[in-house]
């Protein structure tokens, strides 16, 4: 399983604290309730972006840029990382299925 590589429960730790601080940050200052302010932030941190929910204030915006440019990143490694793992371990599985 890919939660057991180290890398990886790291990345998912990361990113999930990124998302509830971006979440907690939302409903404090575009004064959302939490499930929309934690929907907000996974749809925005993985790209789909509906456009249902927009932060109104000018802190707001800022943020978002940030948590844009710094999590779009995050969330792809994370992806990736769980990826990699997955193959690996698929890989892995059949190379010793192979030598018996």
């Amino acid at each position: 399983m890919a939660l057991k590589d180290g890398q990886v429960r790291g990345l998912v730790a990361l990113t999930f604290s990124l998302i509830t601080g971006a979440a907690f940050f939302y409903s404090w200052v575009e004064r959302w309730g939490l499930l929309d302010s934690f929907y907000f932030s996974v749809i925005t941190i993985s790209t789909i972006g509906y456009g249902d929910l927009a932060p109104q204030t000018a802190l707001g915006k800022l943020f978002t840029i940030g948590y844009v440019l710094t999590g779009l990143g995050l969330f792809v490694a994370t992806a990736s990382a769980i990826a990699d793992a997955i193959i690996s371990s698929r890989r892995d599985g059949r190379n010793k299925e192979n030598q018996r």
